[in-house]
């Protein structure tokens, strides 16, 4: 799994007035994991906003602000009866535990120590690496809730040490920023991270500030960092088959998995053969095609095609002339199959 990003409907640790507006934006944008605080709204807005984010096919998120136990307690309870997917941050997990067991909701506390309001982290990287194990080890731990951006420590080294010593997902808050900040959270080895205040104010690098706008560069630079991004562009047949002339000789259009998408120009009659393990489907581009098989022919019209399955003899007749022909395969397939024909291609040109 790539680095996720979790947008959050907050700004300065407290839940967005506008929350529910910037939520359809969020949704129409495509992000799939939203969160917010459990301060700012009240509890029935937080309640319905929650309703909202996994009707729209996200994960939700609550992050506690609460410093105190009676008051993250307060907060716990409410993320089970608010039905949230992921319960982030606080750091008083002896009591939170039981209020969570047997919810389904997922935990990631603070490790560290949490100080002020909008929070920060405070104690040496040592110190941050021995809670975030210890709270690692604990059952009904699920991950950490890491504020590396609000540490004074090297950010870049607390969170590669607090990834490296626990078995568990961490993900960083807290003031990320800009792509180069997410770069280094997934080379450190986080599971996600979380951005609110920067996208809502348009301060991430975008082409322009709005929330829209915003989120989309994110997601782009996510899908860069994660090497999600497609290398591929749309291909025309018609320019494709016009670049080369040959007959019975396939051309390699793209792949899909291990399977190839060829390009191929029939004339006349082919080889009788088969293919031991392999299964090919032949689509018509331009012109007609006849599949000879030793019970039956089959006419493959402009348009339609025809499977033939591994271990089936057959053999392809370009019917008028020249039949163009696009070949769904695996990489592994000869085109001359068992059979040894002068026109047998092993080193495919691409197209």
């Amino acid at each position: 799994m790539g680095l996720r990003f979790i947008f959050m409907l907050t700004r300065n640790d407290k839940t967005v007035e506008e929350a529910e507006r910037h939520l359809e934006t969020a949704l129409a944008a495509g992000v799939h994991h939203i969160g917010f605080k459990d301060v700012g709204l009240p509890f029935k807005r937080l309640k319905k906003l929650n309703a909202a984010i996994k009707a729209g096919g996200a994960t939700s998120y609550l992050e506690v602000v609460s410093l105190d136990r009676d008051s993250e307690v307060t907060s716990a309870r409410a993320a089970v009866e608010i039905g949230v997917d992921i319960l982030l941050g606080g750091t008083n997990v002896d009591a939170v535990l039981p209020v969570l067991q047997g919810t389904g909701i997922l935990y990631f506390p603070f490790p560290g120590r949490i100080e002020g309001h909008p929070s920060v982290l405070t104690g040496s990287i040592d110190e941050v690496v021995d809670s975030a194990i210890d709270l690692a080890s604990r059952d009904g731990v699920h991950g950490l809730d890491l504020l590396a951006y609000r540490s004074s420590e090297n950010v870049t080294g607390l969170m590669a040490a607090v990834c490296t010593a626990v078995d568990k997902p961490v993900i960083m808050a807290g003031s990320i920023g800009s792509r180069e900040q997410i770069r280094i959270a997934r080379r450190s080895g986080a599971a996600g991270f979380t951005i609110g205040t920067a996208a809502l104010d348009g301060e991430y690098p975008a082409d322009g500030p709005a929330l829209e706008m915003q989120l989309r560069s994110i997601q782009r630079d996510v899908a860069g960092v994660n090497q999600h991004l497609s290398p591929n562009a749309p291909k025309n047949l018609d320019r494709a088959f016009a670049s080369f002339t040959e007959t019975w000789s396939p051309r390699i259009a793209g792949q899909v998995n291990n399977m190839m998408v060829k390009l191929a120009k029939f004339e006349g009659e082919f080889v009788w053969h088969h293919h031991e393990t392999e299964d090919e489907l032949f689509l018509v581009h331009k012109g007609r095609l006849l599949m000879k098989f030793r019970d039956r022919d089959e006419i493959i019209e402009q348009g339609e095609f025809i499977i033939v399955p591994h271990g089936v003899e057959h053999c392809p007749v370009a019917l008028d002339g020249i039949c163009e022909v696009l070949l769904m395969e695996p990489a592994t397939t000869v085109n001359t199959g068992n059979a040894d024909d002068a026109r047998k291609v092993t080193d495919l040109k691409r197209v």
